[in-house]
């Protein structure tokens, strides 16, 4: 789905958990999860569409996380990686926070990857594609799933 958000177009795709989204015409992603009882596991991977490259755990600094409960409270700093290649963001032992939120930037994909993915073990997971390379009204713009 294309929606016009801040005064850009952003593409957004519900039910986003093992979709790989490419970024090669936008700068970054966002993946948004919920969970009643915060229990989420959220594993972040990158993709090389044409193949040549296996899909890889995304080495991404907790920097670009936040989390938040369901009533109340505001956003802080997510728990980041586990380790720093894991790509895992682990919520599963957190009793207060239901949300949480990782901004992905085209730039910090690997050398050889144009994609990523995050999967969830539970919850909702939806995901805005943002700073398209092409701005267009949105009946008029491709969907951003295909390199």
């Amino acid at each position: 789905m294309t929606q016009v958000a801040l005064g850009r177009i952003i593409n957004i795709a519900t039910a986003a958990s093992g979709i790989s989204f490419p970024l090669t015409r936008a700068g970054g992603i966002v993946f948004a999860g919920f969970e009643a009882d915060g229990s989420t596991i959220y594993t972040v991977t990158e993709v090389d569409s044409t193949g040549t490259n296996s899909e890889q755990a995304l080495p991404v600094a907790g920097a670009n996380d936040f989390k938040a409960p369901a009533v109340g409270g505001a956003f802080t700093a997510g728990p980041g990686t586990t380790t720093a290649t894991s790509g895992v963001y682990d919520l599963a032992d957190d009793a207060t926070n239901d949300m949480l939120v990782i901004d992905i930037q085209a730039d910090q994909l690997s050398d050889g990857y144009d994609s990523v993915q995050c999967t969830v073990d539970g919850g909702i997971l939806t995901a805005v594609i943002y700073d398209l390379a092409v701005q267009r009204i949105p009946t008029n713009l491709v969907s951003n799933l295909t390199a």
